[in-house]
């Protein structure tokens, strides 16, 4: 019983986001919402929110609102301090040695 869903359009990083984007994470943000408090699932991985929240696409007092009922997984680069507040787990990766740093660019299967 494994779901993956992509919600969003796409990477925006290097550029600011659009209307559509801020449109379109509501609407995923809604559909996230909906599955938390479903309960349908036991484990759900909100993967790269924190970049929406990031960006202002979501207001972190919201999110939160719901994050209280259910404990999701939440990846992504800089978190807001009142979610890592809320937050059962924090873990911070750094890059050691990347392939990337020489030119290779995400293949699917690997880093997508």
């Amino acid at each position: 019983r494994i779901r993956i869903e992509q919600l969003g359009r796409g990477c925006f990083i290097g550029k600011d986001p659009e209307l559509a984007d801020a449109e379109a994470a509501r609407k995923g943000w809604a559909r996230c919402a909906d599955l938390l408090r479903s309960g349908e699932y036991d484990v759900v991985i909100l993967d790269e929110l924190t970049i929406a929240l990031h960006f202002g696409l979501l207001s972190t007092a919201v999110v939160l609102d719901v994050l209280r009922s259910r404990h999701p997984v939440i990846t992504g680069r800089y978190a807001p301090q009142a979610l890592i507040d809320a937050a059962d787990l924090v873990t911070e990766m750094c890059d050691v040695k990347h392939y990337y740093t020489q030119g290779v660019l995400s293949r699917d299967g690997i880093d997508r």
